[in-house]
């Protein structure tokens, strides 16, 4: 009988391949599971429900600390700059990342990678020390979101949860937090006229691709896991999971610029290729070890500095041994 893997992780471009079962893991299926981020890395960072999941990058640096029940391959579903994340009111008299030092800003988890690198990007980049400000945890746009993993900050950190019913959105513009952190656009900022928020840096393309050129750094926000169980009894998972997710980004990917009949439906899409080539190289999106390394140091940097990770981790220490080495003939 065949092996069936459950795996859950959003339907992006890059996974099309094994979302449509058109790629196996050796002789196993894949029951691909097509969930919001917010509840895989929830069912799976609390409840270990599936085989193979999308997951945090900062929960689970966490969680090697904690009986580490995952292990990570270097693939990485999502990326994304965070100067974006950044939103303060219309009318707030907040310019530069600095005028935030002894004000309350809105996170919804202290420890989500997004914030954890906007914390550490403001402090390096910015002139914002973490420590200088006041976070204040919530739901974004509905009451009740809690810190996934109990957390045990440095006396210099403060982290208050917000009332019960109240959002982090509605605070904001009430002005009872001066700026919200955030992965997800705040509810309001989807309406017309953006609701009264606006984000910190008005041109945050230009602000983006400026830090790239000085860094390097392509934020790496989510990784695939496994869990330790199932990769105990299956050693060979690993690699054959990193080989089927390679094989599904070019797939993804090929057609990405193509202009005699336009695969998605965005006009202009082949000119941004374009602008990202000169911007980023020719393999923006790139998996493995070596090719990421810099990024991954940068974040578990900042995950120490700030108090998560109770240890400087190495970027080896992340990922399943065999992930990082290959076969030479």
């Amino acid at each position: 009988m065949s092996l069936t893997f459950t795996m859950a992780c959003q339907a992006y471009d890059r996974m099309d391949l094994l979302r449509r079962g058109a790629v196996r893991l050796g002789d196993a299926e894949v029951n691909f599971l097509d969930l919001p981020v917010e509840e895989t890395f929830f069912r799976m960072a609390r409840f270990r429900e599936f085989d193979i999941a999308e997951m945090s990058l900062s929960s689970y640096t966490l969680s090697l600390s904690r009986g580490a029940p995952f292990v990570a391959i270097p693939v990485f579903p999502s990326r994304a700059f965070r100067h974006s994340a950044i939103y303060v009111r219309e009318d707030s008299e907040i310019t530069d990342a600095a005028q935030l030092a002894g004000r309350a800003v809105g996170v919804p988890e202290y420890q989500i990678t997004a914030a954890v690198w906007i914390r550490g990007i403001l402090a390096e980049h910015h002139g914002l020390p973490v420590s200088s400000v006041s976070y204040r945890t919530g739901g974004l746009d509905e009451p009740g979101r809690y810190e996934k993993i109990a957390l045990d900050l440095p006396d210099d950190v403060s982290v208050t949860p917000i009332s019960e019913g109240r959002t982090l959105s509605q605070m904001l513009l009430d002005g009872e937090i001066d700026a919200i952190h955030s992965a997800r656009n705040p509810g309001p900022y989807n309406a017309p006229g953006h609701g009264g928020i606006r984000r910190l840096f008005p041109d945050t393309e230009a602000v983006e691709r400026d830090y790239f050129a000085r860094t390097g750094i392509f934020p790496i926000m989510h990784v695939l896991v496994v869990r330790r169980d199932v990769y105990e009894q299956h050693r060979w998972l690993p690699r054959e999971l990193m080989r089927a997710a390679e094989l599904s980004k070019r797939v993804g990917l090929a057609g990405i610029d193509e202009t005699a009949a336009l695969r998605f439906a965005l006009p202009w899409l082949w000119a941004e290729v374009e602008r990202t080539r000169e911007a980023l190289g020719d393999d923006w999106w790139p998996y493995g070890l070596e090719a990421n390394r810099h990024v991954l140091d940068t974040f578990l940097r900042y995950s120490h500095e700030q108090g998560l990770a109770p240890e400087r981790y190495r970027a080896e220490d992340l990922f399943a041994p065999e992930t990082l080495e290959r076969v030479v003939v």
